[in-house]
């Protein structure tokens, strides 16, 4: 059932229907759980906070992707490494406007990307 959530999000997303995305994105992410499936959960909980941001819900996108970075402790995969590069790109425009919740996760985005290098 997860495998359908996290499919029927990515279609939601192309069409451009965030908000349902959103929803199905966390239903995946529930359903994966932390621990069993850590990497997809994790990179669920990413395309979650992008769906957020999508629609405008910066506070929400940040705590969604502070969650992500949590799950994704002792994971390194270039579908994790792609998923942070990503969520440092889309926070550039809050960071650069001093939005200090863009500016932590930022700060530790950049940290875990460090990491896995």
């Amino acid at each position: 059932m997860a495998t359908v959530s996290s499919h029927t999000a990515k279609i939601h997303a192309r069409v451009g229907d965030h908000a349902a995305a959103e929803e199905h994105h966390a239903s995946a992410r529930r359903q994966y759980g932390p621990t069993a499936h850590q990497r997809i959960a994790a990179l669920s909980a990413a395309a979650e906070g992008h769906a957020q941001l999508r629609q405008g819900q910066i506070e929400a996108a940040c705590a969604t992707w502070d969650k992500a970075l949590d799950t994704m402790t002792g994971i390194r995969s270039s579908r994790t490494k792609k998923a942070v590069q990503s969520m440092r790109s889309d926070l550039a425009p809050f960071r650069t406007r001093g939005a200090r919740p863009a500016q932590e996760l930022d700060e530790r985005a950049r940290m875990w990307l460090r990491e896995v290098v």
